[in-house]
């Protein structure tokens, strides 16, 4: 069991508030799908000692299927997520299997933890895990800036080595994230995202397209591609029919992946940097536990620029 100290926002937790259609789940359901904080219980055996600071992987896979097997977690046919399927995270304490715990430094700044999961593991299996992995001296293109996937994305470009573009309709956001380290900014609702892609790139196209945006988005982020890129996709907040642009694909032989989530492997590896210093995920505000719903709206309306983190403790 795990005394919650901090909670990152994500989309899915607008989600389950409005409806939740398609996620199997009981209400009440106490929402949160990702968090960090201090071991209260642990089972013997666990590996785990009360007291030490840990951040949760927030599926509780059931290890049996052949997807868990093969150490593909994110595809257990079984998939039990916090916030989602089980109560979550927005509480004084959550439940959840030993195997889900991951420990943290002594040191470890919980409130960056807590909005560690979601982001930057999403972010590192679209980066480094479903496509061929993003190398050095390649150019991604991240859509829409501002939410904390996209935010975790820039950071682990710049890790990799590669360049950044990135689009949004706020030039305030284009302008914090070249402060960040993106190589460019596109403001989409004044300028036409493909051309300018192809300014930058002198004609070529960009390696990596990485979409969450969905239907608005789709047709630029094709044709923002290099014969032969790939794009990412683990969203869909405009809508998720799209025009396909079939003969773009084939002609230009692009690859289209959907990825969500990541493996407790990926996870640990993602825990390990931050660990050593190496992540730090963008916080955009704290806000306690009794406000939540100004956390809500704040995430709602697209006013964030990284994560919107509720601290419990």
């Amino acid at each position: 069991m795990l005394k919650v100290h901090a909670v990152g926002l994500n989309r899915v937790d607008l989600y389950m508030r409005d409806s939740g259609i398609g996620i199997t789940h009981s209400l009440p359901l106490v929402q949160g799908v990702e968090a960090a904080g201090v071991v209260a219980h642990a089972p013997a055996g666990s590996g785990l000692r009360v007291g030490q600071k840990a951040v949760l992987y927030s599926n509780a896979f059931c290890g049996h299927c052949r997807y868990c097997r093969a150490g593909d977690q994110p595809l257990c046919v079984n998939t039990d997520i916090m916030g989602e399927h089980r109560h979550g995270a927005l509480a004084e304490y959550v439940a959840m299997p030993s195997s889900c715990f991951m420990p943290l430094p002594d040191d470890a700044d919980l409130v960056s933890a807590g909005a560690l999961m979601v982001g930057h593991l999403t972010a590192w299996r679209m980066l480094f895990g479903k496509a061929r992995p993003l190398q050095a001296g390649e150019t991604v293109m991240i859509v829409g800036i501002g939410g904390g996937v996209a935010a975790a994305c820039l950071e682990l470009a710049q890790l990799a080595g590669a360049r950044a573009i990135v689009t949004s309709s706020s030039d305030d956001k284009l302008e914090r994230a070249r402060g960040l380290g993106a190589e460019a900014g596109i403001n989409y609702r004044t300028e036409k995202v493909s051309e300018r892609v192809m300014e930058l790139t002198g004609g070529e196209g960009v390696d990596m397209m990485v979409d969450s945006v969905g239907q608005a988005s789709w047709g630029d982020s094709l044709r923002s591609l290099r014969r032969g890129g790939r794009l990412l996709t683990c969203g869909a907040t405009t809508g998720s029919q799209p025009g396909a642009d079939l003969q773009r694909m084939f002609i230009r032989q692009l690859e289209v992946y959907g990825s969500t989530g990541g493996s407790v492997e990926e996870f640990r590896r993602v825990v390990s940097l931050f660990g050593r210093g190496r992540l730090k995920p963008v916080i955009d505000r704290v806000v306690p536990l009794a406000q939540y719903q100004a956390a809500f709206d704040r995430l709602g309306n697209g006013e964030q620029f990284g994560k919107v983190v509720v601290s419990v403790a």
